[in-house]
């Protein structure tokens, strides 16, 4: 049997720093939004890519994240979800370091 993998490395920007919240746990939990934007090679041509996504950090990542100041480019690696009641995906964020 193949392991699945779900492994996600983006460099984008943050947009938005949603209040922190606390799942009933009682972890951390900080919603985000992201913005990307860079040029690639697509079926050999140049392509101009851009993206806006929803994103979720928890615990001390989400602490982390949540005094880092809207405008600032990030290194994000996570996995992408569908939230339960979600009809879009969204990235996890597990790590982030400063591009």
């Amino acid at each position: 049997m193949v392991e699945a993998a779900n492994q996600l490395i983006l460099t984008a920007r943050i947009v938005e720093l949603d209040a922190m919240r606390y799942t009933p746990a009682g972890l951390p939990a900080l919603n985000i939004k992201l913005e990307h934007e860079s040029e690639l090679q697509e079926a050999d041509q140049k392509r101009q890519v851009k993206a806006a996504l929803k994103a979720v950090a928890f615990g001390s990542i989400a602490e982390r994240l949540a005094s880092q100041a809207p405008g600032s480019d990030w290194t994000f690696k996570g996995f992408l979800a569908t939230p339960r009641n979600g009809k879009y995906v969204v990235f996890h964020i597990q790590e982030f370091l400063q591009d």
